[in-house]
């Protein structure tokens, strides 16, 4: 009974969103509500414990619909100026081709903004311009989940992997610098083929006609632009250390896929476009495209700013202090929301300098607020219930029937029946965190302690066993429900959350279990 209690967090989701294919504003809402009576019939949370938890999980779903605002409100903007339409006019410059364009926009560009931003802000960014090119908004969705995974353990300049790994003992640069080429020497077999992934899901699912034919063509520059990441991901990772690996690997990529695909290298000289939204316009504007892509340029050097300068950073995690600390009087239920060092007010930034950049009026800005804030109504409820059952998981420590947390007893359990083969196991501990909590930080922080203590006891390489962890948190950032919630409402699909994880559930099980086997034979 313990353990089903302790997995309702997992099975209650899946079940409604997935199986029963409810939107999440109602599926979750069920989960929260089952999952809140478990943890006061079974687990022995008080209902002081609880309702702390659950007011915790409203504070944290304020953040992220402010920066859910913020990635909206620029896409609504930069609808109204015409730079969308620009910008797409250079992507179409580069290749026409959306499989092509997939790669370039959705993975090397999603693993610029993931580096520099982390906290679901890719998918929230490259959605929308997927959807700008003419993709369908559900291929959008689903692309943007899926490509976010390669750099997510270092996300937001290596938080995942800096602060995921600080509890456990002798925790330190050293440490965070070894798993970090680890990590870089698994996805040298994994993250690779994140690429060409996200080729088949385009033409299999979402293509005209589904022929293999539209995968096999494009192979080659898939797999080159795929281990171009992975291996100047590693030789960064080895030289300079695990803050800008996705930054910098990004970057490499993305130049190495503009130039190939602009010269016509590897790609095929057949222009596939079978994917392509009916009644979608190809639109030109008088704007210049350094102006139209300011924004975005904008927005990575505020992000960078604000997490390396220490000077600024302090100013931005000062300034406005929205924190709602010992929540009901309860020690250590604590929501932190530093809003101006939150992705929200540098997305919102960029957009009003994009008004002035772009010498537009400011009423677009004015519009396109109001717009953004009536769409996220969905997405509001969605992620308050969410964020409920989230933290009451979490906070299930708090108890007063002397059990472990929820997540714990999970990993325990796990631990105890599977530490036989715990290299092919210990990537779907991970998986399971970011599934549940949203964030691979967080999973990290959970399970690492777990993770680290099986390694020991196992006689298993401990750095491996860690480099399992982020990687298979990274997957589960291609189904948690609040990111998924969050890549649907970008692009208007909100209440289509089950129909999202149904197409990403399988790419993120996939990554979980190449990423174990690869660790099972090398190392």
């Amino acid at each position: 009974m313990l353990l089903l209690t302790a997995s309702a967090a997992v099975i209650l989701p899946f079940l409604f969103l997935v199986v029963f294919r409810m939107a999440a504003k109602k599926g979750m809402a069920y989960s929260a509500v089952l999952v809140l009576l478990l943890a006061y019939t079974i687990w022995g949370m008080n209902g002081k414990v609880i309702a702390a938890s659950v007011l915790e999980g409203g504070h944290k779903a304020l953040t992220i619909l402010f920066i859910l605002f913020g990635a909206i409100v620029l896409l609504n903007t930069l609808r109204r100026t015409g730079a969308v339409d620009r910008i797409n006019q250079g992507f179409r410059n580069i290749s026409p081709d959306m499989r092509v364009q997939a790669v370039i926009v959705a993975f090397l560009f999603g693993s610029l903004l993931e580096g520099a931003a982390g906290f679901g802000t890719p998918a929230a960014v490259t959605g929308p311009l997927l959807v700008a090119l003419g993709f369908n908004p559900l291929a959008a969705a689903t692309l943007a989940l899926v490509a976010d995974s390669a750099a997510v353990p270092f996300g937001a300049v290596g938080t995942p992997l800096q602060v995921g790994l600080s509890n456990l003992p002798g925790a330190d640069g050293t440490l965070y610098n070894e798993v970090a080429v680890r990590i870089t020497q698994i996805d040298m077999f994994t993250g690779s083929f994140v690429p060409l992934v996200l080729v088949v899901l385009l033409t299999m699912f979402f293509g005209k006609n589904r022929n293999w034919k539209d995968v096999l063509e494009i192979v080659p520059w898939a797999l080159v632009v795929g281990f171009v990441y992975t291996s100047s991901a590693l030789l960064y990772a080895t030289l300079f250390g695990f803050e800008f690996v996705a930054i910098l690997a990004a970057l490499t990529g993305l130049l190495t896929a503009s130039v190939t695909a602009g010269k016509g290298w590897l790609v095929p000289k057949r222009v596939w476009m079978d994917a392509k939204q009916e009644g979608t316009e190809e639109k030109s504007s008088d704007i210049s495209l350094v102006a139209a892509w300011a924004p975005y340029v904008l927005i990575v050097v505020l992000l960078l700013l604000t997490r390396i300068v220490p000077v600024v950073r302090d100013a931005a995690k000062t300034w406005i202090d929205a924190t709602w600390p010992d929540i009901l009087g309860v020690e250590g239920i604590t929501s932190a929301w530093e809003v101006l060092y939150s992705p929200g007010s540098v997305l919102v930034l960029a957009t009003i300098a994009s008004i002035f950049i772009q010498r537009k009026p400011f009423r677009h800005f004015l519009d396109a607020s109001r717009e953004s804030l009536f769409s996220m109504k969905d997405a509001a409820l969605a992620l308050f219930a969410t964020l409920a059952l989230v933290q009451v998981f979490s906070n299930s420590g708090m108890n007063t029937s002397d059990l472990v947390s929820m997540p714990q007893y999970i990993a325990g359990f796990l631990s105890e029946n599977l530490g036989f083969m715990w290299l092919i196991v210990a990537p779907f501990l991970g998986e399971i965190g970011s599934f549940i909590t949203g964030s691979a930080t967080v999973s990290t922080l959970t399970f690492s302690p777990v993770q680290f203590n099986i390694a020991e006891q196992a006689g298993l390489g401990m750095r491996t066993v860690l480099a399992l962890q982020l990687l298979g948190a990274a997957a589960g950032n291609m189904i948690c429900v609040h990111n998924v919630v969050a890549a649907g409402t970008v692009v208007g699909l909100s209440g289509k959350e089950g129909e999202i994880i149904r197409k990403t559930v399988i790419p993120a099980l996939l990554y979980g279990l190449m990423t174990g086997v690869v660790a099972y034979l090398l190392f």
